[in-house]
């Protein structure tokens, strides 16, 4: 039976019935119980003769302030959107790398980008697919589950599991196989009075908790703000959104080309005239084989199942337009006849239009699920991360639900023969991890009618240095060449199946920046990949960033920056567009040529509002006055 009991208590009782070495397991991203876990780390932290090793992924924490313009405007945003979120002393411990000596922390995924530099976190990092985390962590001795959970005053006997089922659910069958052999195992719940409660496959009894804590933890939600969609974002989801096929399913992540891909779909949807008249002045068309036979340009007629690791915004914001509408069933007879079209839906309860593992999202996606009434949320089943991101158990039924699936990931670069980089630099140091990418890469290979597809920015700007994302080579993959699908950038689409090196190459030039082209070319041709009389057609010889950016001021309306919303005010809006435009121009170390943009700054009084909301409008000293210069700088270089 289950105990309630405040923080300290369970703490007490986890040191007092658990071995000197805990083996905690914890959810990835949003389900951890903070608060617990910061009690329980202090304390072992002051008990040398006990040791802790966390075993996690997404371990989250506010931005980084940084100093100076970013400082300026990160810290009242901060304040306002991450409120009283309780930081996890653990990380904030691992970016300095003064962990007590006791006490280990193993991730499988990372914050992106946020550990780069922990010594730490970077030598007990553990590269494991999504779907075997469960498995992993069970066998390194996991004898304590904490959890983050919902309660509902409709079902005052059951609790969800609500964000993150994905693993828990994976590893309780295991840990009672453990516990009939005589260990001892405990699973700590905290009640969230925020999270949303998920019913369907994430309920689950009182009992299936040794203690809970009595007090509901009200501090404040994390959330991932919506971020700007830029131009190439923009039309890197407009590409995507003529392979979605209507009556389909489709797995998203999260991040701007996911929202841009749900805003690319929300106009085929509800704008189509303007939609393909858009992909017309894109000349999308000369992929029109490859769409007509995998996609479709048309408003969706049947609707969309959903089917992603990662329940993201925009997955809810295509269920609220009515475009991810299509019910799956729990059984393969039912199922069946829903395929023929021989089912009433409205007649089934138990159908679901989306199968999620996790979720995290911004303020207002937390808002909707909880302002949904019970019987809409049934529509929207969180369930174990083994269901999702294999085939393997219940195939039959998930090739019956899983459609002309489209599996949609990013990557942050490609080689040019076809290999995909997601989670690591060729150094060595992780970024953020593989995640369930293999998994839903795989999926669109072994399943009839599917299709796994990287999305990538073609080239990046830092610092004022242009590189491309479409390299000869690069020292690490997180998807090998012989894995390769389609790749798609803002200047278009590359069909890899099946295709020889060469016909790989083409189709992967024919997709990059002109300002690579030719350099990439060269180096195909002296590796012995190309003919050396190879000509890039034509039609690819003006993949510029002038080219797009004119036709989005032709279809202004089809490109918003925040299709989604945002937490960001106006000015803020203003302001985070200037930073990006000077972080992308100019190395803040470089005082000259910071100067050199500051003298091409307008009169302050072109931008008041912003000024005060930086505490720039009363500039003191020198730095404060090249601060102010710069931004400004920034604000009219940026203008819209």
């Amino acid at each position: 039976m289950v105990q309630l009991c405040s923080i300290e208590q369970a703490v007490d009782d986890v040191l007092a019935r658990l071995p000197a070495h805990i083996h905690m397991g914890m959810p990835l991203g949003l389900g951890k119980p903070n608060l617990f876990v910061n009690a329980l780390y202090r304390r072992i932290a002051k008990l040398p003769e006990r040791a802790l090793t966390i075993y996690t992924a997404l371990a989250l924490g506010r931005p980084t302030m940084g100093d100076g313009l970013q400082k300026r405007f990160l810290e009242p945003f901060i304040e306002r959107v991450f409120g009283d979120y309780p930081e996890l002393d653990f990380l904030a411990d691992l970016h300095t790398d003064s962990l007590p000596a006791n006490i280990r922390v193993q991730q499988f995924f990372m914050q992106p980008g946020s550990l780069l530099h922990s010594a730490s976190a970077q030598q007990d990092y553990v590269s494991s697919n999504y779907s075997h985390a469960a498995r992993d962590i069970n066998a390194a001795g996991l004898n304590l589950v904490a959890q983050l959970v919902a309660s509902s005053t409709e079902h005052p006997d059951r609790l969800s599991l609500s964000c993150n089922p994905d693993i828990t659910l994976d590893l309780l069958p295991m840990i009672e196989k453990r516990r009939e052999a005589g260990e001892t195992i405990l699973v700590v719940g905290q009640v969230h009075a925020d999270l949303p409660y998920m019913p369907g496959d994430a309920e689950l009894g009182m009992d299936a908790f040794d203690y809970l804590i009595d007090a509901k933890d009200s501090t404040t939600l994390f959330s991932t703000p919506n971020m700007p969609v830029g131009f190439q974002d923009h039309f890197i989801g407009l590409h995507a959104s003529t392979l979605v096929r209507d009556g389909g399913t489709l797995q998203i992540g999260i991040g701007s080309m996911g929202d841009a891909l749900t805003a690319a779909l929300l106009a085929r949807q509800a704008d189509n005239e303007a939609y393909r008249l858009l992909l017309t002045d894109l000349d999308v068309y000369q992929w029109a084989p490859l769409i007509s036979h995998e996609g479709g340009v048309a408003p969706f007629a049947r609707g969309l199942y959903g089917c992603s690791e990662m329940f993201v915004n925009g997955l809810l914001v295509l269920a609220d337009a009515g475009i991810i509408r299509r019910k799956v069933y729990p059984d393969v007879a039912t199922q069946a006849q829903a395929n023929a079209g021989t089912l009433d839906d409205a007649a089934q309860p138990d159908g679901v239009s989306i199968h999620g593992g996790f979720f995290l999202g911004p303020r207002s996606f937390y808002q909707r699920l909880q302002e949904m009434t019970h019987t809409k949320r049934l529509e929207f089943n969180m369930t174990r991360i083994s269901y999702i991101n294999e085939l393997y158990g219940q195939e039959e039924l998930k090739r019956l639900q899983r459609l002309d699936a489209r599996f949609i990931n990013s990557a942050i670069t490609v080689t040019l023969l076809g290999a995909g980089v997601a989670d690591q630099l060729e150094d060595g140091r992780v970024l953020s991890g593989v995640g369930g990418q293999y998994n839903f890469v795989a999926q669109g290979h072994a399943l009839e009618g599917a299709r796994s597809i990287l999305i990538l920015r073609s080239w990046r700007e830092s610092a004022g240095e242009v590189s491309s994302n479409i390299v000869w080579e690069y020292g690490h993959c997180t998807i090998p060449r012989h894995l390769r699908d389609i790749v798609i950038t803002e200047y278009g689409i590359a069909d890899l199946r099946g295709q020889t090196d060469a016909k790989v190459i083409e189709a992967l030039l024919n997709i990059t920046d002109s300002r690579f082209q030719n350099d990439l070319i060269e180096q195909a041709q002296k590796a012995g990949k190309l003919p050396k009389d190879f000509q890039l057609d034509p039609r690819f010889a003006d993949n510029t960033p002038q080219r797009l950016k004119a036709i989005q001021a032709r279809h202004h309306r089809l490109f918003p920056e925040y299709p989604l919303g945002t937490d960001f005010t106006d000015e803020e809006r203003d302001l985070l567009r200037a930073l990006n435009w000077l972080k992308s121009k100019f190395k803040l170390t470089e005082i000259l040529e910071l100067g050199k943009a500051a003298l091409d700054a307008p009169e302050p009084e072109a931008f008041p509002k912003h000024l005060e909301r930086m505490r720039l409008d009363k500039p003191e000293g020198l730095k404060e006055d090249l601060y102010q210069r710069l931004l400004l700088a920034g604000l009219q270089a940026t203008a819209h």
